[in-house]
């Protein structure tokens, strides 16, 4: 799998991340920030972006989302704007093709690849694939991502599979998603509130 520059996922060690943080929250020294950031993802071990290994805590995929670092005002939102008329499945789960597809769909267990753009109800962007310039990779059926993903890109109950070369704007209810505990809290703020809607406009690439 391949690492997400913001990631839930992200593990790098306490004292650079406390390092970077007070580098960014204090602007001394952006040079010195970015050039942190950049070696601990040099050294950043992409197992860790979906699934977190007990020595991150609880895990909170999808996405290898480093919350703490506070950069994502400046994450340039690259959804497509047209709009168009979201589906509710039985589970909750609202999805919205704008792009059908050509190729074909994924099958559990595989290896994909998919852009997307991440955003609350309200339209602010959390997280963004392409302001990265690279396609998030990860194992689709078996939980590495939160279930709204797995549902919505292989296909479920009143939701067709997403085919190869498809767009689909995803509407997640928080049962399918991160629940109430939200996600990327520190000290008494979330990145993603508890019990947060989502909206994902994901890309599907294909397999990896």
């Amino acid at each position: 799998m391949s690492s997400l520059g913001f990631s839930v996922g992200t593990c790098s060690p306490p004292s650079e991340q406390r390092k970077y943080r007070f580098l960014v929250n204090n602007s001394l020294n952006k040079a010195e920030a970015i050039n942190l950031r950049n070696k601990q993802k040099a050294s950043y071990d992409p197992e860790l972006s979906l699934v977190q290994l007990s020595s991150c805590g609880r895990r909170e995929a999808i996405l290898g989302f480093g919350f703490s670092i506070g950069l994502l005002d400046n994450v340039s939102a690259l959804a497509e704007t047209t709009s168009c008329e979201f589906s509710v499945s039985p589970s909750g789960l609202a999805f919205c093709d704008k792009v059908v597809g050509y190729g074909p769909e994924a099958v559990k267990g595989q290896l994909i690849k998919a852009h997307y753009v991440g955003k609350l109800e309200n339209g602010k962007v959390f997280d963004s694939s392409y302001n990265r310039g690279k396609p998030l990779t990860f194992r689709i059926g078996v939980g590495e991502v939160i279930r709204g993903w797995d549902q919505g890109i292989l296909g479920s109950d009143g939701i067709p599979p997403m085919l190869t070369g498809g767009k689909r704007t995803l509407k997640i209810r928080p049962e399918l998603a991160y629940g109430d505990r939200g996600a990327g809290c520190k000290g008494g703020s979330c990145l993603i509130p508890p019990a947060s809607v989502l909206l994902f406009d994901i890309e599907f690439i294909g397999k990896a």
